[in-house]
């Protein structure tokens, strides 16, 4: 004979185990989520003091999954917190003079024009350098572009200026114009490495708002004071969430005991 009292309770019990289950894959969902947030922070932290570094930081959604069944009035335990995607903040970083005639930093909106193997990259580090062969290129070796589309060429044996126009110049003759340009929409950027971005070509134009700073580099748009209550905030949540996670999993043997209890 079928015990009717064991039957509801098994039925009830199983549906508060259920819920504990959403609630447990919720939480590893924020879990991992945080997880996510921490390597965005590492990496910001990593290049905090690379010139023209821009911070990168996350814009939060929930998921709700295809297979949701709740029943009418149920909560829905399918919803999960993921980080939608990552944007990256181009705000102004500080300027600071370094007294160097090759530096240049940019004020306002557009981005320097460095050539690479793979082809064209948009940086807002300014710290150059002049090779043995007298090419001005980035710290990291890559040329510098002119806005004929070339390579700036100088005479390694003499002095080098650097105008507030952009204009490169020695012994008062132009050798070139650093070419600087704009992005139509800098979500279309995306990062190469540490502090350069790969661009769709359709998208650039002239820049004609951006300033030049001779003898000065652009500082990274790094927060320290934010980043850092940003950091604790984040493992908090995370050991919250880990603790909701626990929490759920030994509800969830205690309902699996009890059933066993009332069946026995």
């Amino acid at each position: 004979m079928v015990n009717l009292r064991g039957f509801l309770i098994g039925v009830k019990i199983a549906s508060v185990q259920s819920a504990m289950d959403n609630l447990t894959a919720a939480a590893a969902s924020g879990m991992r989520s945080r997880m996510e947030s921490l390597d965005m922070l590492a990496n910001n932290l990593a290049n905090a003091s690379a010139p023209g570094f821009k911070v990168d930081r996350e814009f939060y959604s929930t998921y709700l999954a295809a297979d949701t069944t709740e029943p009418p009035g149920a909560e829905a335990g399918s919803t999960m917190p993921v980080i939608e995607r990552q944007w990256t903040d181009y705000s102004q970083g500080a300027i600071t003079p370094t007294g160097n005639p090759l530096d240049i930093a940019l004020k306002g909106k557009g981005f320097l024009v460095a050539i690479s193997p793979t082809g064209p990259l948009l940086t807002r580090d300014g710290s150059f350098r002049m090779s043995s062969q007298g090419v001005l290129e980035t710290t990291d070796g890559l040329k510098v572009r002119g806005q004929d589309g070339k390579p700036i060429q100088l005479d390694p044996s003499r002095q080098v200026e650097i105008t507030l126009s952009g204009e490169v110049r020695q012994d008062g003759q132009t050798i070139s114009q650093i070419d600087v340009v704009d992005i139509k929409d800098a979500h279309s950027l995306s990062k190469h490495g540490m502090n350069y971005y790969e661009f769709p070509s359709a998208g650039v134009t002239p820049a004609t708002d951006s300033q030049f700073e001779p003898g000065s580099i652009e500082a990274a748009n790094f927060q320290p004071a934010e980043s850092a209550v940003r950091l604790v905030s984040v493992m908090r949540q995370f050991e919250m969430l880990q603790r909701a996670v626990s929490i759920g999993a030994d509800m969830s043997r205690r309902v699996v005991d009890d059933v066993a209890k009332v069946t026995a």
